[in-house]
Formats: structure tokens, C-alpha cells, sequence
């Protein structure tokens, strides 16, 4: 019966993002960027090939010019966007996965178990976490999974603890002591009858993982603490700065790639607006009223009487 109920929970939320114009406009975007990322390389040109005069503006040839080295930028840009995006997206699953876990587990039980995960959290969260990936991403071999790991554990702990917290508010309420007293299986009851109802808080959590996931690769990376034989969008950026794009005013080099950050990082946060217009209790409420209200229309400060019919 919870399942069924968690399951009606999940189809209308999926309805309400999908007739949401900003997670569907965001969606979009994410979407066109990873079909880029997915089948971009098999139709660009080599991207390490060195195919022209090194800084050549954009042309009918090279549409976003060349590197420093050559190299096509379109194609280099298109290339970096696979292992940028799969680092940022894995990066965010497993940070969702480890706080949802420890949080969950934290929050649900109480206690001493709550004391010890709660002072693991706590030592997580007062590590400066920029020096920490400094270190890290410096210290492990350079590549793809250092760089998911680092990000990871530097991470997880914030998230963590919103979920311990969300975890605590509802461990109290009656469908939880009605699944106890039936008596399921505390593991059963944290997975099946609470985490559905924190959907929307671990797709938030996701989201929002993400978005610093990519950002925080792209910014080891440029400082050289990446592996920089590979294409992402963070190494793009590390070999325009190596050549000089700024003084030598090559800003074909740099922008491509700032320009794909930017925008995959809103289509992500428009995601998020979307999913918390339509789980929000309080937006709904909101939203649900202005059906009612006159449009076109300003109340210049009176609060409108809305007439309802039986």
C-alpha cells in the first residue's frame, strides 16, 4: 500500500516537472549537452590533431579557431565535454549516495549511532575543503576517478547532514510508527517509506552536487592538477592560460569552453527551480491561487477577495 502510495508520490511529480517550463527548458539543455558529449567526438575532427597555424582565429575552416598547438578548439571542446560531464554527474550520484546512507542511517536511528556519524560529519564539514583538493588532486595519480574521488570526499559531508536532518523530522511521524509496528525492517523503512518522500530533496542534493562537481574539475584542472594529456573542459582552459590567451587576445581559446560551463550549469539550476516548484508545498499553494486571481491586472497594494462558488 506505501509503495503504491510512494509510487503515485513519484508519477505526479514526474508529471508536474515534465509540464514545468523550467525543468523542461532546463532539461533540454542538460540533454542536447550530453548527446553532444555522446556522439560529438565520432563526428568532429582528431582533436589532438595539429590541423593549422596555432592561434588562428575562427574561420569558415575552423569555426572556433585553433589552440595554441593547432588544434581545432570546436572539436577539443566538444571532446572535453564526455569526461567533464561523467565526472560531474558521477560525482553527484555517489556524494547523494554516501550523505543519503550516513545521513539516513544518522537521523533514523539517533542515539549513539547518531553521536559517532555525527561527529564524522562534523569533521568532514570544518576541513577547508579547497586546500584539501588542492592536496589530494596533487598528491593521488593524476585522471578521471582521482578527481571523482577527491570531489566525493570533500563533498559529501554538507549533504549529509541535510539528510540526517530531513531524516529526524520525519522518523516521528505516524506512517513510520505504523511500518514499526507492522514490523518491517528498519532498513525497509528508511529505504521504502522515507526516502520517497525526500525525492525531491536527493534530486536537489544531486543537482546541486553536480553543479559544484564540474566547477570544482574545471578549477583543479586549470590549475594544472588534473591529468592534462586528456580533453575536458578544465585542461581547455589550463593550455589557453599555458599560451598566453589573454595577452596574446585569443579569446576563441577560452570562451567556447566558459560558455559550455556556464550553460550546462544553468540548464542544472533551472532543473532545480522546476523540481522545487512542483514538490514545494508552499509554491503550490501559491501557484494554485493565481488561478483564481485577475490577470492582467495590479491590486496597487489590496490584498484581492477571490469568490468561490459550492
Amino acid at each position: 500500500m506505501a509503495t503504491r502510495k510512494n509510487d503515485s508520490i513519484l508519477f505526479r511529480w514526474i508529471k508536474g516537472i515534465i509540464h514545468n517550463k523550467k525543468a523542461l527548458s532546463g532539461s533540454l539543455l542538460v540533454l542536447s549537452f550530453i548527446l553532444i558529449a555522446a556522439i560529438g567526438p565520432y563526428i568532429t575532427v582528431d582533436p589532438n590533431a595539429f590541423l593549422d597555424t596555432p592561434l588562428s582565429p575562427p574561420s569558415f575552416s575552423h569555426w572556433f579557431g585553433t589552440t595554441g598547438q593547432g588544434q581545432d578548439v570546436l572539436a577539443q571542446t566538444i571532446s572535453g565535454a564526455r569526461q567533464t560531464l561523467i565526472v560531474g554527474f558521477a560525482t553527484g550520484f555517489f556524494v547523494v549516495l554516501i550523505g543519503a546512507l550516513i545521513g539516513g542511517i544518522s537521523g533514523f536511528y539517533g542515539g549513539k549511532v547518531d553521536d559517532v556519524l555525527s561527529m564524522i560529519i562534523n569533521i568532514f564539514l570544518v576541513m577547508p575543503g579547497l586546500p584539501l583538493m588542492v592536496i589530494l588532486a596533487s598528491w593521488l595519480p593524476p585522471g578521471p576517478l582521482t578527481l571523482t574521488g577527491v570531489l566525493v570526499i570533500t563533498g559529501w559531508a554538507w549533504n549529509a547532514r541535510v539528510i540526517r536532518s530531513q531524516m529526524m523530522a520525519l522518523r516521528d511521524r505516524d506512517f513510520v510508527s505504523a511500518a514499526i509496528v507492522s514490523g518491517e525492517r528498519n532498513i525497509r523503512i528508511i529505504l521504502i517509506e522515507i526516502m520517497p518522500r525526500m525525492l525531491s530533496l536527493l534530486a536537489s542534493s544531486f543537482i546541486g552536487a553536480s553543479i559544484y562537481a564540474i566547477g570544482a574539475q574545471v578549477g583543479l584542472e586549470f590549475l594544472g592538477l588534473g591529468d592534462v594529456s586528456t580533453i575536458t573542459w578544465g585542461t581547455n582552459l589550463y593550455w589557453a592560460s599555458n599560451d598566453l590567451a589573454l595577452l596574446t587576445g585569443s579569446w576563441w581559446t577560452f570562451v567556447p569552453t566558459g560558455i559550455c560551463i556556464a550553460f550546462v550549469s544553468f540548464g542544472l539550476t533551472l532543473i532545480n527551480f522546476g523540481i522545487d516548484e512542483v514538490t514545494n508545498p508552499r509554491l503550490i499553494s501559491e501557484r494554485n491561487w493565481r488561478k483564481y486571481l485577475p490577470k492582467g491586472k495590479g491590486n496597487d497594494g489590496i490584498t484581492p477577495v477571490i469568490k468561490t462558488h459550492a
